[in-house]
C-alpha cells in the first residue's frame, strides 16, 4: 500500500490525527452510530486498519432520548464511550472531530483535526432533521437527535414549569403550559405520551400551586393517521391511548410557521406555546464532495446490493445515509437501526470474506416487526407474519427489547432499575435543570451545516423493534 500522509490542520498545527502507518488496509469509517457500531465490530482486526471520525466520543442509543428530555433517564445510561466499546480491537484507532469533505478523486477525507487518506471509505453519518424547507423553524424549535438536545428540551419544559408559579397573567402561563409535538411517528407519539404522564403523575406534586387542567398537549400530523409506517391497528390504538392520556392530536394539519409564541397551522388554527418540538422527519446527514449523481434528491447516498456507492469502487454506505433501492423498498430502505445494523454487520463479514478470496454476498433485510410505546402500559408492536400486540404485553415486550439492545451491561441495569422504581413509584427522578436552557441568538439546535457536516449527526435509525421516527 501507497505511504499515506497526515496534515495537520491551520488553525492548529501543534495538532494532527496521528494515525500510524501501516501494511494493512486502511478503512475510514464515518459515524459511529448502530450501523458504524455494528461495523466495528464485525470487522477483523487482523486483516485490517480501521479508523473511526465521530463528532462526539460517545454512541447514542436514539429510541430513548424522549426518555431523557422527559427526566425519565439520565443520558449516561444511553450513552456508550466510543473507546471503550472496541477496546478489544487492536488495530482500531477512534478521533472526535467533524468531516468537512470527502475528496475520491485523492481517496482523501478533510477534517477538523487534518486530512487521511484511506483504501475504504465508509459513511455511516446517520440522519438529521428534516424541516422541509421551512428553515426559520430551526431557531424556535426543539429537535431530538443528539443527547445535548435532549437535555435542553429538560431544561426547557422544567424551566416553564418553575416560571408558570411565578406569574399570575394566564396568556403567560398558557404559553408556558402547552406544549405541540409536530410529526405523528413514533418519536412523535412517545415524546407526546410521555409529557402526558409528567401532566398526570408528577406536575401536580411538584406544583401544586398550578391549575393544570389548563396544561395542554398537542400532537400535530399531516396526514390522515399517526404511526404511518405501522399498521392500521397500531394507529387506531396509539390514536384512542393518546386521546385517554388527554393529548389533543391533530390530524391532516401541518406547521405554516412559529413566532416562538404561537404556532400557525395551515387549517388556519393557532396554539400559544413557548415549546414547539419537531419530530416531523429526518433526512441522510451526507458529507460533501460526492458527485450530485452519487445522491438521492441530495439527502441520501445511492449504494447498490452491497451498500457500495454507485459512482465508486471504494466508498461504501450503510444506515439511514444510504439508498439501497430495491423492488419492495423503492426509495430505500426504511431508515431505522435495524437495517444500519444487518448493513454495517454485511459489509464487514464481505470485506472480511474479500481478504480470504470469498465472494461477497448481497444484503437482504430482516425485518423483525415495528413497535411503539405511548405510555404506561400502552404500547402497539406489528410482529412478523402478522401479528399484532397493544397495551401492556406490547408494552412489556417493548421494554424487553430496548433494554437487550442498550450496549453495555451498566445501561441495561441502569435502564432496568429506572423503569422498575418509575413503574412501582409513578416518579422519575431526574427532574433537574443542570444546564439551564437559554434561547440563541443564531440557531445552535441543527444549522444547515454548509461549510461544515458533522462526522456523525446522531440519526434516525431505531432498535430493532422500533419504527422510522
Amino acid at each position: 500500500m501507497s505511504e499515506i500522509r497526515e496534515f495537520s490542520t491551520p488553525d492548529t498545527p501543534e495538532f494532527s490525527i496521528r494515525i500510524p502507518d501501516t501494511s494493512k488496509p486502511r478503512v475510514i469509517l464515518i459515524g459511529g452510530g448502530f450501523g458504524g457500531a455494528q461495523f466495528v465490530k464485525s470487522l477483523s482486526d487482523r486483516d485490517f486498519q480501521l479508523v473511526m471520525f465521530d463528532r462526539h466520543n460517545y454512541h447514542t442509543f436514539q429510541p430513548l432520548l424522549y426518555q431523557v428530555a422527559t427526566a425519565g433517564l439520565e443520558p449516561d445510561s444511553i450513552a456508550a464511550p466510543l473507546r471503550k466499546i472496541f477496546d478489544n480491537k487492536k488495530n482500531f484507532y477512534f478521533r472526535m472531530a467533524l468531516v468537512n469533505k470527502i475528496v475520491p478523486e485523492q481517496n482523501c477525507i478533510q477534517t477538523s483535526i487534518g486530512n487521511i487518506r484511506y483504501d475504504i471509505l465508509v459513511i455511516s453519518t446517520g440522519s438529521r432533521t428534516n424541516y422541509f424547507g421551512n428553515d426559520e423553524l430551526i431557531k424556535k424549535c426543539f429537535p431530538l437527535k443528539q443527547v445535548p438536545q435532549a437535555l435542553d428540551m429538560r431544561s426547557q419544559i422544567l424551566q416553564n414549569m418553575e416560571k408558570a408559579v411565578l406569574t399570575n397573567d394566564l396568556r403567560i402561563q398558557e404559553g408556558l403550559l402547552n406544549y405541540v409535538v409536530v410529526g405523528g411517528g413514533p418519536t412523535g407519539v412517545e415524546l407526546a405520551g410521555s409529557i402526558a404522564e409528567l401532566k398526570r403523575h408528577i406536575f401536580p406534586k411538584d406544583y401544586p400551586e398550578l391549575d393544570l387542567k389548563r396544561m395542554n398537549i398537542y400532537l400535530v400530523e399531516g396526514s390522515p393517521k399517526l404511526l404511518g409506517a405501522m399498521s392500521e391497528k397500531s394507529s387506531k390504538w396509539a390514536l384512542k391511548y393518546l386521546q385517554e392520556m388527554g393529548v389533543t392530536v391533530v390530524l391532516n394539519s401541518v406547521v405554516q410557521s412559529y413566532d416562538g409564541e404561537t404556532v400557525y397551522l395551515k387549517n388556519g388554527s393557532t396554539i400559544r406555546s413557548k415549546t414547539l418540538i419537531w419530530a416531523a422527519g429526518v433526512k441522510g446527514n451526507v458529507v460533501p464532495g460526492l458527485k450530485e449523481e452519487c445522491l438521492q434528491k441530495g439527502s441520501r447516498i445511492l449504494v447498490d446490493e452491497f451498500n457500495r456507492a454507485t459512482c465508486y469502487e471504494n466508498i461504501y454506505a450503510i444506515g439511514d445515509v444510504a439508498a439501497m433501492i430495491t423492488e419492495q423498498y423503492k426509495q430505500g430502505y426504511p431508515m431505522l437501526a435495524p437495517v444500519a445494523k444487518q448493513q454495517g454487520e454485511r459489509l464487514a463479514l464481505n470485506l472480511n470474506d474479500q481478504v480470504r478470496g470469498r465472494n461477497w454476498k448481497p444484503f437482504k433485510y430482516n425485518d423483525r416487526g415495528s413497535m411503539a410505546t405511548i405510555g404506561r402500559n400502552k404500547a402497539v408492536a406489528d410482529l412478523p407474519g402478522g401479528f399484532f400486540l397493544k397495551g401492556f404485553l406490547a408494552w412489556a415486550a417493548w421494554m424487553l427489547v430496548h433494554v437487550l439492545f442498550l450496549i453495555g451491561f451498566r445501561s441495561k441495569l441502569i435502564v432496568m432499575a429506572n423503569w422498575i422504581w418509575s413503574y412501582l413509584t409513578y416518579d422519575k427522578g431526574t427532574r433537574l435543570i443542570i444546564r439551564p436552557y437559554v434561547k440563541p441568538n443564531n440557531p445552535a439546535a441543527e444549522e444547515p451545516l454548509p461549510k461544515e457536516v458533522a462526522a456523525h449527526t446522531p440519526g434516525a435509525e431505531k432498535t430493532a423493534a422500533t419504527s422510522a421516527r
